[in-house]
């Protein structure tokens, strides 16, 4: 069975580029991007792993960790980190998981036979500080994934786990949210003084305060 949220992200030891990693250790207090990577020395997952290490302002800003993956050894990541850095212009600076054992990709089911049973699908799993599956995405192997989406996906659970709000369609930060509808009239009194607007009972617009 594939992983839902709210599930504990499974713990692993695996290499990679960055010694022998334990997956919660290394997670520590922080938030996680785990993402895969269907084989070295292919164009889009290139132009990837460097917009991942290019967003790494990004990443520390809001308490992320990135870590990749794909199914070659630590000599073939390294010897990709090389064309990476020459042709996209962005050195890694997070690890990529040597996974040529398929251990990690078994465990997090990052290869679907009927795509391709020799490599992985461009998975992707947010994990939360508590080590819970807050996010998946599942990409084909010939699309590219929008990391500034990834970004703003964070970005609405980290506020939506501090305010009782969710965020509606295209949401960016700064913009108006939605107060959950858990809250009674007098709870989101206290809680969002400045006001709402209310297009339906169950649909109650606020701009937060900053």
């Amino acid at each position: 069975m594939s992983l839902q949220l709210g599930q504990t992200a499974p713990d692993f030891e695996q290499d990679s580029t960055q010694g022998r990693i334990r997956f919660h250790e290394w997670l520590g207090a922080s938030w996680g991007v785990l993402f895969s990577h269907p084989k070295n020395f292919t164009p889009v997952c290139t132009t990837e792993l460097a917009e991942v290490a290019r967003l790494k302002p990004e990443w520390d800003r809001r308490g992320v960790k990135p870590i990749g993956l794909s199914v070659d050894d630590v000599d073939a990541h390294e010897r990709w980190e090389v064309d990476i850095r020459e042709t996209q212009g962005h050195a890694l600076n997070f690890p990529m998981l040597a996974d040529s054992d398929r251990r990690v990709s078994g465990l997090y089911g990052m290869i679907h036979p009927q795509t391709d049973a020799t490599v992985t699908v461009r998975s992707v799993f947010v994990v939360d500080p508590n080590k819970k599956i807050r996010l998946t995405l599942t990409y084909p192997p010939s699309a590219g994934r929008n990391f500034g989406e990834i970004l703003r996906a964070i970005d609405s659970l980290q506020l939506t786990d501090t305010e009782k709000v969710s965020t509606p369609v295209n949401w960016e930060p700064g913009q108006p949210v939605i107060i959950s509808p858990s809250l009674t009239e007098e709870e989101a009194r206290n809680r969002f003084p400045q006001g709402w607007t209310e297009l339906r009972p169950y649909l109650r617009v606020v701009e937060l305060s900053k």
